[in-house]
């Protein structure tokens, strides 16, 4: 797998490692309360749903971290592929920022793992 692929996923793991942390540490906090235009109230009533969430996000970081580190095509392609879903559910659902912030930088990644992948011989 090419350098540039492993580090494209790398990248995106760092991202979801972010998110981990604002979502499962910061949320109820001044940082999350402004990332996410929260109000302390409302953030106090979600912020078991946003843990949950945040470990979410932690289980990708780490399946596109060993895909990375094991130089593996299949897992990253697969963990890619769940950013890219839950980017795009989130971007429809929630706020279109997430498709910018989450599935592209996925998609990004996805097609320079595909570009990496070794040439069949014929």
């Amino acid at each position: 797998m090419g350098i540039l692929a492993r580090g494209l996923v790398v990248l995106v793991a760092l991202l979801h490692l972010g998110f981990l942390a604002l979502e499962m540490f910061l949320w109820s906090g001044p940082i999350g309360q402004r990332v996410f235009a929260m109000t302390p109230e409302f953030a106090a009533q979600s912020s078991v749903l946003a843990a949950n969430q945040g470990l979410y996000n932690g289980f990708l970081a780490a399946g596109l971290l060993w895909g990375a580190l094991r130089d593996n095509g299949e897992f990253m392609t697969f963990f890619l592929l769940c950013v890219i879903v839950a980017g795009a559910y989130g971007g429809l659902t929630a706020k279109m920022t997430i498709l910018y912030t989450q599935a592209a930088p996925a998609l990004l990644a996805l097609l320079a793992v595909i570009a990496a992948r070794p040439k069949a011989a014929t």
